[in-house]
């Protein structure tokens, strides 16, 4: 989809979803009063509508739910836009009781809006997506390009193009370089070769031009690409290197170069920038409650047994960086010592040290780690940024040190206070493996929706002790 088209279907999606919103409120007003006057307190309840419009503007910019939009079946649109709903509903309601509106704002229409928006939303939806396709699958509204590629390269490149572009783009030439494909059309495109590829397309209905010819030299690639700039015709020049795969790669600026980026972890900039306010937020909110607890841990501890309440251990963060991990101590004094002469009990298969009836705990500190209380002062590591509410493991430094390509991964995104791993069972996952294969599963469906499922699944996980040891 070409970049107008990509705005016209943000800004339409958007405004339909805030017309919808307007609408459903409207509606949802006069069936429970049957007019606009007898609600309890009219300014209290008109005031609610900005608050849906707010939280669709935040919702739909920054979470980006609509991205996948053209991509979505009728199912996928369906699920998608009750879960935006949904959500929309439980956040108002918050907002409605730190406000003191939930005591006088209507339930019914409440009730009536949820079900009326959800169910118009999908209608705008489907009726846009209708007139979209329509309108990018004409002959006014295609996309016409040209793809130049090599002889043993242009089947998979015309595959791949026609799955990611979709119905609003359509080949109708292929420039083929070096060895002769042989036959004079592909699939029914037809096919050109060298000086022959220029000159067909000075008279022919052409958009755009995308040229894959990772072994022609550059200064034949320089000669196309002046060709086509001569022209007016846009000219998409593939610097992806043979074998990686084009999800992982974006074009941007180093220096003063153009270059093609390779990374694993693919979101935007505004979706971690939620996820670091919600980590100060959070971060906050946990030093009140560490500090809370903090008098009555202290005293058990010095009571148990002799040393410092807390313990500091150097960890590993994002991309190999060291920090100071604290914790409540749950341990002896010579814990890291003992440690040496109890490797060989050790329940946990690889890199990690995990043993049932750790002798090196004390009887405060059983009680702290199955609770979890113990790692309470983390929030001032995740207030700081070293770690966040949700992440990957950190690792120890003898940890790092053995660590293999796979394994290293697992760090390239910042570590957290609870992860899935932590949540699929904690201690009595038994493999060091399963660790790395949980948290490398988060880095790749990474999103704010999956961090706010594991920070539930945590709050369980706490209270009912499940795997903790």
């Amino acid at each position: 989809m070409t970049r107008q088209n990509k705005v016209f279907v943000t800004y339409g999606l958007f405004f339909a979803d805030l017309l919808s919103i307007v609408v459903s409120f409207i509606v949802s007003t006069y069936v429970r009063f049957g007019n606009f006057r007898d609600m309890e307190d009219k300014s209290i309840h008109f005031q609610v509508c900005p608050v849906f419009l707010l939280f669709c503007a935040i919702y739909s910019f920054f979470l980006d739910w609509n991205r996948n939009f053209l991509r979505r079946n009728i199912w996928k649109e369906c699920s998608a836009v009750a879960q935006y709903n949904l959500i929309m509903f439980f956040v108002v309601e918050v907002v409605m009781y730190f406000l003191k509106w939930a005591d006088v704002f209507s339930r019914l229409v409440m009730g009536y809006f949820v079900i009326m928006n959800t169910l118009l939303t999908i209608a705008l939806h489907y009726g846009f997506k209708k007139l979209l396709r329509r309108n990018l699958s004409s002959e006014k509204g295609v996309t016409k390009i040209m793809i130049i590629s090599e002889r043993e390269r242009i089947a998979q490149t015309v595959q791949r193009l026609r799955e990611e572009l979709g119905i609003s783009y359509q080949i109708v030439a292929i420039g083929c370089i070096g060895e002769k494909y042989g036959e004079k059309s592909f699939q029914g495109i037809p096919v050109w070769h060298g000086e022959k590829i220029i000159q067909s397309a000075t008279t022919m209905a052409l958009d755009e031009v995308f040229v894959s010819v990772p072994s022609m030299a550059q200064n034949d690639v320089e000669y196309l690409l002046r060709g086509f700039n001569e022209m007016g015709v846009d000219c998409h020049y593939n610097l992806e290197v043979p074998g990686m795969s084009g999800q992982r790669g974006r074009i941007e600026s180093f220096g003063d170069y153009t270059v093609v980026t390779y990374t694993r972890f693919q979101s935007s900039y505004k979706r971690m920038m939620i996820k670091r306010f919600i980590d100060i937020l959070g971060g906050a909110v946990g030093l009140v409650i560490t500090g809370v607890f903090f008098p009555f841990v202290a005293l058990a501890i010095r009571i148990d047994s002799p040393g410092p309440i807390l313990f500091s251990q150097t960890r590993i963060g994002r991309n190999g960086r060291r920090f100071k991990i604290y914790k409540f101590r749950s341990m002896y004094l010579d814990a890291e010592e003992r440690k040496k002469e109890l490797e060989q009990r050790n329940e946990m298969q690889g890199l990690m040290f995990k043993m049932e009836n750790d002798p090196r705990i004390t009887r405060v500190g059983r009680f702290i780690r199955k609770t979890s209380i113990d790692e309470l002062p983390q929030f001032y590591n995740v207030l700081k940024g070293d770690m966040s509410l949700v992440g990957t493991r950190p690792p120890t430094e003898d940890e790092f040190e053995k660590y293999n390509q796979y394994y290293r991964r697992r760090i390239s995104m910042t570590p957290g206070l609870t992860g899935m791993w932590q949540v699929s069972g904690r201690s009595e996952i038994e493999d060091f493996d399963d660790v790395v294969k949980y948290d490398l599963k988060y880095i790749d469906n990474w999103s704010l929706l999956l961090d706010f499922k594991i920070l539930l699944q945590t709050i369980g996980v706490v209270f009912t002790g499940k795997g903790s040891k």
